[in-house]
Order: C-alpha cells, then structure tokens, then sequence
C-alpha cells in the first residue's frame, strides 16, 4: 500500500491561515487534495494536522471533502507522520505538503515509479532540485519512517520529517528524479503574500478543473513572464534554512 500524507496548518506566520485560502472556488488544502488524488499511484490520503484548536477548520475541511485527518504535534512533525500511518504499516509513504497547490500528479507519478523500480528507501525530486518550488514530492519506505522516528534527535530532523533520511551517513539507498531542464528558480508554493498573487493567477486562468499540470503552467507564463516577478525574490527551503541555523539536539 502507498499512502500520501498531506501535512498542513493554520499557524503559518508569514501567510496564516493560508491552506483555507480560496482559489476559483475551492480552499488551496481542496486544491492539493484533488490534485494528489490524480495521482495513479496512491491508494489512500490521510491529513496530518496539530492538535492545537486552530486548525479544528482543517479537520472540518477535511470531512468535507471525504479525507482521513490524524492529528498530532506541532513541532515534532516526524513523530506526527509516523503516528499518522503507524497502525496501517503501508509500504510506502508519499510526503506532500499543503503549500503546494501546483503540486502535479504526474510528477508524484514519476518520483514513486522511480523509487519502486530502484527498491530505494527514499526517493524524492529534491536531492538536486531540478523542479519549480512547489512541486516537491518525498516518498519513503515505512520502515526508512519508523527508523527516523526512532533515532532522529536534532531538532531539524524531527520539524522536516526527512532530513535524517536523507543523509548518506545513514546507509539508506537514495533516489532522485531530475527534470529535463532545471526550472528549480521557478517558485510555486504557498508561504507569502506575494505567492498568493501568483498562485491565484495561474488558478484564475485555468479555471476550476484541477486537470492541468506542469507543461501548462510553462505554457502560460512564457507568455506571462511578468508573472513570475511577484515572488522570485523569496528564497526557497527558507523554513529550513530557518532550523538549520537554530538546530539543536531535542531528543
């Protein structure tokens, strides 16, 4: 089995309440869900949210829309995924976070064959990031999760989820899927103000189907251009950066 877990919150503090969010009709959390269920792959998606009271909303959304909700820690996001999937023991877990409307389920496609085919223990897209930002996609055997969970303990690893696996010091067999061109200064997540107004746009042209993909956003800001300008002065992975530069030992 290959389960797709969604993480997602309210307490963004640069763009709060962001995944409830509206494009063309639908909450951005809506909009990834349906695009991740395009996907040929997944066999089931559940929504990783925090026990805090604020993201109640996410949950309400979420039976809305017919999706599992697992509500765990707010800062130790590795122990929320694994206690989302721990009492189904799937053999794969895919990581998809709700920033990411733009999230093409072609690409997902692509990142799970390859990591079936090498029998990898993690496999993602961003290794090498090749990909716009916004179309991250981790998938990782249940047991590379569990194996994190248990011996994670900087606090990096345990507020990212997949840090620990993807050290090469940890003997798990990595996997990455390169695009053709590297379009990886391309930014299409969700985390400023500025992301909205792009995201929004691109939603705006396309209209309410979900059924456009990669290829299409190209297409339609090679005759946008002026487009892109809105958020490509924010620096990705800045989250991360953020721990990175904080980093301490927490278990």
């Amino acid at each position: 089995m290959i389960i797709a877990v969604i993480q997602a919150r309210l307490g963004s503090t640069r763009l709060p309440g962001k995944v409830l969010l509206d494009l063309e009709g639908k909450s951005v959390l809506e909009r990834v869900v349906e695009r991740v269920r395009l996907s040929t792959r997944i066999d089931k998606i559940i929504l990783a949210t925090t026990l805090n009271s604020v993201d109640d909303k996410i949950a309400v959304a979420c039976s809305t829309i017919g999706v599992d909700v697992y509500r765990g820690s707010e800062n130790d996001v590795l122990d929320r995924f694994y206690q989302a999937v721990r009492n189904i023991v799937p053999v794969h877990v895919v990581r998809i976070t709700g920033d990411c409307p733009l999230i093409d389920p072609v690409v997902i496609d692509e990142v799970i064959n390859t990591h079936m085919s090498a029998d990898a223990d993690y496999t993602s897209n961003t290794l090498k990031e090749t990909f716009p930002d916004g179309l991250d996609t981790e998938v990782f055997k249940f047991k590379a999760l569990e194996e994190a969970w248990k011996n994670a303990k900087l606090q990096s690893e345990r507020e990212h989820v997949t840090p620990y696996m993807r050290k090469i010091s940890n003997n798990f067999k990595l996997m990455n899927v390169e695009n053709f061109v590297d379009i990886s200064s391309k930014r299409w997540t969700l985390d400023n103000t500025e992301d909205y107004k792009f995201i929004s746009a691109v939603y705006k042209y396309f209209g309410r189907s979900a059924k456009f993909g990669m290829q299409d956003v190209l297409n339609y800001l090679c005759v946008n251009p002026a487009l892109e300008k809105l958020n490509s002065h924010i620096t990705r992975n800045e989250g991360y950066l953020k721990s990175i530069a904080n980093d301490k030992v927490v278990k």
